[in-house]
């Protein structure tokens, strides 16, 4: 049996529209097709101009630094910002904050726009310089500097440090012994986590203490200061609409312009999450079925509820027999789990879903591995890209309390199986990793309000599997000045796949149009 596949809380907005690339190139990185602006003219270097404001006086060595920018490439230009390690204790330790810039291409300057992926633990900073009009789309570019930083603990920034390559392909790969809840299985499932943050804590320092979500909002308020604006314009997507719901209901009075897509619910436990997500992943398989068995070639003969019920016993199937792939890996529930999430975030990828079903069914799983693998950052090496999967674990750890009452654990088994019965079996025993965390989790999950905030745009799409659309009423809901814009439609995050909800978010950001009601997107 092997482990829980993580429920990955936001997945990089990007990840899942580089299926296609990657499934045809083998290739690992997140980005897609969508690269731009390196063929403009390189911006000359400048440094920033703190807006001077008004702050404790411990903190105005961070809030009025100035940043020196220099050209990395094309149009972009990159710095580094010190922040303190611990928000509490501004005197002590401090983390180096990467960020890049697009300068604004236009002749009226509206201001920064900062933008965030998702993850917990996705690169702002590659999002940017390698897709910018993904990440915001080019008439927002021509009014703003578009920003990307990475947070602490991720990236280009002082990152968490875990494993070695070697080290994390066994984390991620190798199959637990045991069936699943018996005491053998539990116990080497709890000797991994244990070994996996015992490695974090070695490896990282102290830094691994302060990469929580709340620390991180007073990052990007002092890198709002230091870049010279009153109020923060950002675009967050999944991950990232925690983070700016956070920052808003800190700072409230310097919230700008504000768009949250694909927007989970600050109110949400652990396991609400959980639930929700496998919830959301068995809905959106069960739309594709219908839709590959409705077709003219799907790899499938029979009705969608026969074609789930195959995936369920193909799921099954590996645990008992696990499918030996080319390189050795040896593909069990967990990983095929993964290969199958990754088409699901973009509806547009669903095809790929036909060829892994069609592998697996053969007895071949390089398919299924190459599709995990680029959920994973994994590289056709051996290599990973970043380090997306260490932040991920150890910023969620962070933000969400571990449950440890075998009588919880067991009611939570039972609905999760009961909410997703495809998805759910696997997604039980979810809180073994972090409890084994070397610092608990300081945070309450609860809702927020943001009260006397500028209006913040909510964007939900109502098929999304990974931040399910609830999560977005619910948190529209809390917000003082929320309004919802909704997206009827598949995949994850909306600004990129609805013109209608481009339209709506382009103009909010341009000239502060706030929608009346919520628009329901059709197209």
């Amino acid at each position: 049996m092997s482990r829980r596949t993580p429920a990955r809380r936001a997945l990089t907005a990007l990840t899942i529209a580089a299926v296609a690339l990657l499934a045809l190139s083998g290739c690992t990185t997140w980005f897609t097709g969508a690269q731009n602006g390196f063929g403009g003219a390189t911006s000359a270097p400048a440094t920033s101009t703190p807006t001077g404001e008004d702050v404790p006086a411990d903190l105005q060595p961070f809030y009025g630094q100035v940043l020196d920018w220099e050209s990395c490439g094309g149009p972009f230009l990159c710095a580094d910002a010190t922040a303190p390690l611990d928000w509490s204790n501004p005197g002590g330790d401090t983390v180096t904050l990467a960020l890049i810039k697009k300068p604004a291409s236009g002749g009226t300057k509206l201001g920064s726009l900062f933008v965030n992926p998702g993850g917990p633990g996705g690169s702002a900073y590659d999002f940017v310089q390698q897709s910018a009009d993904f990440a915001a789309h080019p008439s927002l570019q021509s009014s703003y500097d578009l920003i990307g930083y990475d947070p602490r603990g991720t990236g280009h920034s002082d990152a968490v440090h875990c494993l070695t390559d070697a080290e994390r392909d066994a984390y991620l790969y190798d199959i637990i012994p045991g069936e699943r809840g018996s005491q053998e299985w539990i116990d080497a499932y709890t000797k991994a986590a244990k070994d996996f943050a015992d490695k974090c804590a070695e490896n990282t320092g102290p830094l691994l203490e302060f990469i929580d979500t709340d620390s991180t909002t007073h990052d990007l308020d002092m890198l709002r200061s230091v870049v010279g604006d009153p109020k923060l314009n950002y675009l967050g997507y999944s991950y990232g609409t925690f983070l700016g719901a956070a920052y808003a209901e800190n700072f409230p009075d310097k919230v700008g312009r504000m768009v949250l897509d694909g927007a989970e619910d600050p109110a949400s436990s652990g396991f609400d999450i959980s639930i929700s997500q496998a919830a959301g992943f068995e809905n959106a398989l069960k739309n594709y079925l219908t839709a590959c068995v409705n077709g003219s070639d799907c790899w499938f003969d029979g009705s969608a509820d026969d074609a789930l019920t195959r995936i369920q016993q193909l799921l099954a199937q590996v645990d008992q027999s696990p499918i030996r792939a080319s390189d050795g890996r040896e593909l069990g529930s967990s990983n095929l789990l993964t290969a199958i999430f990754y088409p699901l975030y973009n509806e547009g990828n669903w095809p790929y879903l036909d060829d892994l079903f069609s592998s697996v069914e053969d007895g071949q799983a390089d398919f299924a591995f190459q599709l995990a693998d680029a959920y994973n950052s994994r590289n056709s090496d051996g290599t990973y890209a970043d380090n997306l999967i260490e932040s991920f674990n150890a910023i969620s750890c962070a933000d969400y309390p571990a449950t440890t009452d075998p009588a919880v654990i067991a009611k939570q088994n039972a609905d999760l199986i009961a909410a997703s019965p495809t998805v759910g079996p696997y997604w039980t025993y979810g809180d073994i990793a972090c409890a084994q965390w070397p610092y608990p989790s300081k945070r309450v999950p609860a809702p927020v309000t943001a009260a006397g905030s500028d209006p913040i745009l909510v964007v939900g799409t109502t098929g999304d599997p990974a931040t399910p659309y609830k999560w977005a009423q619910a948190l529209a809901a809390q917000l003082e000045n929320g309004h919802l814009v909704t997206f009827e439609g598949e995949g994850h995050t909306a600004y990129n796949s609805s013109n209608c909800v481009a339209d709506v978010v382009d103009a909010y950001f341009l000239d502060g149009t706030v929608p009346s009601s919520d628009p329901d997107c059709t197209n």
